[in-house]
Order: C-alpha cells, then sequence, then structure tokens
C-alpha cells in the first residue's frame, strides 16, 4: 500500500477549479478529483494550524486533547498524567501515523517544519522519516519539491508508505517568483467581490480588514504597508486595483503550488506507481478572502476558515464522485481503520465515511461543531443551510455574539440574519450544548481550553493591540468605533477599567504618603 497524504496550507475550496471556481488555478488537483471522491461539506474541527493538525493527528477535537491557540496553555496539549505509561497514547497507536505505521505496517514519512514552526513536537508522533524543509513554513514550493522527489525517486518502487508533504504558497504573504508571472490578470474577479462591498468591508476594523492586512505580531502593530519581500501581496484594500492583487496573488500562490504538485504525480508516474497510489488532498484551514470582511487569513470560525477541501482517490473505489455530506477532518482516521478492516483506537472521536469511498453511501453527521481561539474565540455549528457562530472574544472586530448565515443564499457571510432567525438560532445552540455536554464527558479533566484562553487574556493574536490599535483608527477616521471597543475589552486597559478601584487605590496611597 503507498498512501500520498498533500496537506496544502490556508487552501480554500473556493479557490479550486474542482470546486467550481472559475479560474484554472488547480488542473493537477482537479484530475485527481475526476478520479476519486470530491468532499464538498469538509471541515476542520479546530482552526487554525496547530489546532488544526493537532486534532487531525491526535483524532481528538481541542476541546479534549487541549490544544485550541497558538499560545498560552492552550497552545500544548493536554498531559496524559498518571495513567500515562512508558509509551505515551502517541506512541501505541493514538497518532494518526503510529496507527498506519503498526496497523498498516507502514514507513511513515513526514516532509514538513510545522512541529518548529509551532512548537508542536507532539505533531512528529508515529513517523519513522522526518524531513524538515527548515524554514520554519515560510518556505515556497520550490523549497519543497526537490526534497519529496528525492524521496520519491529512492523508494516510490516500495509498496509500503505513507508519505505526509506540506505546501505552503497559498499562505499570506503570497510567494509565488515574480517570474512565475500572473495567469490570471486578465481574468475577471469573483462575481460577488464588488466596489459596494468593498466599501462595506472598508468600515470594518480587527486584523486582516480591509486597512489593515499586515500585523507586526511582535510588535503588537497593525499597518498598511506592503511587505517588502512580498510584492504579490497588498498591505490594504482601498480600491479595485488593491483588490485584485489581493485575489491573483492567493490564486497564483494556489496555481504555483499545483504546478509543483504536478511534479510529484509525474515522478510517480515515471516510477511507475501512480496508478497504485492512494492520493489524499486537504489543508489545514481555509481561507478568509472577503467572508466575514476579512482577507488573506484564517481567524475565525467560520464558512471561510474551517470549510477545507478533500479529495480522495483510492484505486479500486469510487471515481468521480461527489459526497455533499458533513464530516469533520479528524473522521479521516476511523475511515483509515475502516478501508483497512482494523479495529478503531478507542481514543478517537471521528466516525468513518469509508462507505463514502465504497458504493458513495451517504454517512455524513447531521451537525459539526467547529472551534477557533487563536484569533478570536469562537465555537459555530454548521446544519443544514446554516452556519451559526457565537463569539466569546470577537479579536477587536466588533463581531455580534451571535452571527447566523444562510450559505445557500449568502455563502460569503455577508448578511447576519440571526435577528430574523430566532429559532433557527436555538436550534444551533441546543446542538451546541449537546456536543459541548458530550465532549466534556470524554474529557480526562473539568476544563474546557476556550475558557483557559479567556481567563489569560483571549486569543493569543489578538493580545495587547486594542490600545496602539485605537490610535490607528482615530487616525483613519474610524475613531467613533473605538467607545464601543473599550466597552467590549475592559481586560486591554486594566488600570482604567474599573473608576472604584481607581479612586480607592488614590485614597490609600495618599495615605501611605502620610496625606
Amino acid at each position: 500500500m503507498r498512501i500520498l497524504f498533500l496537506d496544502l496550507d490556508s487552501t480554500s475550496p473556493d479557490h479550486l477549479g474542482c470546486y467550481g471556481y472559475h479560474r484554472n488555478t488547480s488542473p493537477n488537483i482537479d484530475k485527481i478529483a475526476e478520479e476519486g471522491v470530491r468532499f464538498t461539506n469538509y471541515y476542520t474541527s479546530d482552526a487554525p494550524c496547530a489546532p488544526s493538525r493537532t486534532a487531525l493527528m491526535s483524532g481528538k477535537f481541542g476541546i479534549v486533547n487541549g490544544l485550541v491557540g497558538h499560545g498560552g496553555t492552550a497552545g500544548d496539549m493536554k498531559l496524559e498524567g498518571k495513567s500515562r505509561e512508558l509509551m505515551g497514547k502517541l506512541s501505541r497507536g493514538g497518532s494518526l501515523p503510529t496507527y498506519l505505521g503498526l496497523m498498516g505496517d507502514l514507513n511513515t514519512v513526514l516532509i514538513s517544519p510545522f512541529a518548529q514552526r509551532h512548537s508542536t513536537f507532539h505533531f512528529y508522533a508515529g513517523f519513522n522519516e522526518i524531513l524538515n524543509t527548515g524554514r520554519y513554513g515560510n518556505e515556497s514550493a520550490e523549497h519543497v519539491t526537490p526534497v519529496a522527489l528525492d524521496w520519491i525517486e529512492r523508494n516510490a518502487d516500495q509498496d509500503n508508505w505513507f508519505l505526509y508533504i506540506n505546501y505552503w504558497d497559498p499562505h499570506t504573504p503570497y510567494r509565488a517568483p515574480l517570474d512565475f508571472g500572473n495567469p490570471f490578470a486578465d481574468e475577471p474577479l469573483p462575481a460577488w467581490l464588488t466596489e459596494d462591498v468593498l466599501e462595506r468591508h472598508k468600515q470594518m476594523v480587527g486584523s486582516h480588514c480591509a486597512n489593515e492586512l499586515n500585523i507586526d505580531y511582535q510588535r503588537k502593530t497593525y499597518d498598511n504597508q506592503r511587505p517588502a519581500a512580498f510584492p504579490r501581496h497588498p498591505g490594504e484594500i482601498q480600491n479595485m486595483d488593491d483588490m485584485r492583487e489581493m485575489i491573483d496573488g492567493y490564486d497564483c500562490g494556489i496555481r504555483y503550488m499545483d504546478e509543483h504538485v504536478g511534479r510529484l504525480f509525474a515522478a510517480l508516474e515515471k516510477q511507475g506507481v501512480m496508478d497504485d497510489v492512494i492520493i489524499l488532498i486537504s489543508a489545514d484551514h481555509g481561507e478568509n478572502m472577503g467572508q466575514l470582511g476579512i482577507y488573506g487569513e484564517h481567524a475565525t470560525a467560520d464558512q471561510g476558515t474551517c470549510r477545507i477541501p478533500m479529495i480522495i482517490r483510492w484505486p479500486g473505489m469510487k471515481q468521480g464522485a461527489v459526497d455533499d455530506g458533513l464530516h469533520y477532518h479528524l473522521d479521516l482516521l476511523p475511515t483509515f481503520a475502516d478501508m483497512l478492516s482494523q479495529p478503531v483506537y478507542p481514543d478517537w472521536q471521528g466516525r468513518s465515511y469509508a462507505p463514502a469511498l465504497r458504493d458513495g453511501t451517504d454517512c455524513g453527521r447531521d451537525y459539526l461543531v467547529v472551534s477557533q481561539c487563536a484569533h478570536v474565540v469562537q465555537r459555530s455549528v454548521r446544519f443544514g443551510d446554516w452556519i451559526y457562530i457565537r463569539s466569546y472574544h470577537d479579536g477587536f472586530h466588533l463581531f455580534d455574539e451571535e452571527m447566523l448565515y444562510n450559505l445557500s443564499e449568502d455563502p460569503k457571510e455577508q448578511h447576519n440574519v440571526a435577528a430574523d432567525n430566532r429559532s433557527v438560532c436555538m436550534e444551533a445552540v441546543y446542538y451546541l450544548n449537546q456536543w459541548h455536554d458530550d465532549m466534556m464527558r470524554q474529557n480526562t479533566d473539568a476544563v474546557d481550553p476556550l475558557w483557559t484562553v479567556m481567563q489569560e487574556g483571549g486569543p493569543f493574536h489578538a493580545r495587547g493591540y486594542l490600545k496602539g490599535y485605537i490610535k490607528r483608527l482615530e487616525e483613519t477616521g474610524r475613531g467613533h468605533l473605538v467607545p464601543e471597543l473599550v466597552r467590549r475589552h475592559p481586560e486591554e486597559f486594566p488600570q482604567e477599567r474599573n473608576p472604584f478601584l481607581n479612586q480607592l487605590q488614590a485614597k490609600i496611597g495618599a495615605r501611605m504618603a502620610g496625606k
């Protein structure tokens, strides 16, 4: 058995040809979709990067494995505790590569710098070979492909491998070399991105909105400068020319990556094994390109961020098929077990969708709950035509506490209809409570890490920005939004937030000074 898993960072299905995109961004990926099963409602349970890949590798939701953020306590998995044995669970079949190594007798190989990028070294658990491309996730395809081609040339004829490869080119800032050109220079933008939509987005606030595409996470500043080393990425979107530059930059990243993916397929053809390889093409998360007014980021628990591509070409199984059922990315683990006729690891929380691969049987879930705690703190429920988003911390975007979008009518999430559909919101909250109760019953402790994030000061990528951001809002004509930001986020102003305590402290200080 030969398995190739392509993990294409920040790749939105909305920008792939096989998912209906009007631009030819992904001809090589599209060809695999024609030969396999394309899943249209496939979601990461936890976003963004580290939470997603941790849930995938462990087979457990972030609320259970503990890693839901990019910093603080929730930036690490929960400890196994007193029941931990000499070899932890991740080494004994609990992780995807360990399971495939033990139950499938496969040589498990990773080509990725991801563990080093986020200090998520549990990501390595179970891989026999680890090839770190060495740029902390800042690599372009020309850094990844030679490593992969070398491995394929030396090993592809063996019939016992699982090869997991990360590509990064769709991640901001866009890195396709300038000599690659722009295949989309004369092609129209997505029809929904109009001047009226842009004008509305320019009035919005928060990281990666139209006015502030760039953030310096270290210095806690927002700016509108073009990254000097990445000329395909604008610093702001103030007009439709800027919009074109943003969309073209993202699409060129996908197309450049797709061409390199095609080189891998050509190498497998040359080795005479292409027809036998099980190929999976997916992503850690999608990318908001205007959804909720956010561009070039994966910062919310919404359709843009959490819906991901999944294409599986499994020789001997369904070909050219489309599955519209609701699935989590962590459902992949029990699906592998099912396809290999092996028992499921007891801690996994996914559900097999192998029947969809074998004969096209609908085996989707009734609803999904997805989470984001790195840029905002949100949990969302995806069911029927709806996505319901509940915000616990808005990441300074001034999102409503409840948001509801009818995806059949508003797939780009531009019109919050929660106020007009209270019964739908109540149904979503019922699902959310059901899910939460079930997850906490399966937890090893009584801690929901979402609330750990909140108690430690909010999402990592929003901490400490607001004071500096207020100045920028006032300088850019959006000062009228400042009072509401201050009201919502008193934790950002610890000295100013309680007039009584300030007055009391002043009196104590005066007494200590003998006045």
